[in-house]
């Protein structure tokens, strides 16, 4: 059985498995336009020789460190390889693979300008979003092209047991 999550289906997958699942130390945001790092995994997966991707960010907790056969308490069996496909610098787990089980990412794929816009604003409103001027920055990189579309078709792939037999 294949599963996936996005942004809280991330975080959630991964406490199921036992990670630990904290705010930012240092309490700010991860958002709008967001450089990721590319493991040789994430490499794989995008099917891309570039050593990062650009994803639209909407959070404050992220995973701390990836679950492991240990913490997922019998969910993993033994052996069991779980990769970090990404890492950004407010985020060390972007996302998380477990070939032909699990396959996750704290961005959001299909944000476009205009809803990543509404959801910095609708955060600003409600008082979570307390820095302004981070929040406009990161409207301004709204319109930026990003990967999502990418990151889309790696999960499909990952469905479609098709994702290049990564182990």
């Amino acid at each position: 059985m294949h599963f996936s999550g996005v942004c809280f289906g991330h975080q959630l997958l991964c406490r199921l498995l036992g990670a630990t699942i904290a705010r930012s130390p240092s309490g700010d945001w991860e958002l709008g336009h967001s450089k990721v790092a590319l493991s040789e995994v994430g490499k794989q997966l995008f099917r891309t020789d570039d050593d990062e991707v650009y994803l639209h960010q909407m959070h404050q907790d992220h995973v701390v460190s990836p679950p492991t056969v240990e913490s997922s308490r019998g969910l993993l069996s033994h052996g069991t390889k779980v990769e970090v496909w990404g890492r950004s610098e407010h985020t060390t787990v972007q996302g998380v693979y477990i070939r032909g089980r699990l396959f996750t990412t704290q961005a959001h794929l299909v944000f476009d300008e205009a809803m990543v816009k509404r959801q910095i604003e609708l955060r600003v409103e409600s008082g979570s979003l307390k820095d302004r001027e981070h929040a406009d920055q990161a409207a301004e990189t709204a319109g930026l092209e990003h990967d999502g579309q990418a990151v889309t078709q790696a999960i499909l792939r990952f469905f479609h047991d098709e994702d290049g037999g990564i182990e």
